[in-house]
């Protein structure tokens, strides 16, 4: 199992940000695909029709959320960890990432970097 992370400067204050991963529609337009979200602790949500589901552990408005996702039964969950700090006109953000499968782990850091983390950069670099 190993872990990643990674640091992204997104060009928008941290409370736009933090509202682009937690509400349902907003999830739906950076991923342009089906999603299943509620920004309430204990719910499971589905990303991208299913290929990324988990359950969502907390959320601590503008600054951070914190979500379980799942690799299969056999697995240890998976946690993320998203956090969201002010910096100069936008927000730094951290994607950190514990116990991700080695057998997953350079196509699945490969599609976090180009889909979620590039896909949300795309969404305000307007």
């Amino acid at each position: 199992m190993k872990d990643f992370k990674k640091y992204t400067y997104i060009p928008a204050p941290p409370e736009e940000v933090y509202l682009a991963l937690t509400k349902d529609i907003s999830i739906k337009l950076w991923t342009g695909a089906e999603v299943e979200f509620e920004e309430i602790p204990g719910t499971e949500f589905s990303f991208w029709d299913g290929d990324i589901t988990g359950k969502n552990i907390e959320f601590i408005y503008g600054k951070q959320i914190v979500q379980q996702w799942y690799f299969g039964e056999e697995n240890e969950p998976s946690i993320v960890t998203i956090k969201l700090h002010e910096d100069k006109k936008g927000t730094s953000l951290e994607f950190r990432q514990t116990n991700i499968p080695d057998e997953d782990y350079e196509d699945f850091t490969a599609g976090i970097q180009e889909y979620y983390i590039g896909g949300l950069f795309d969404f305000f670099d307007e």
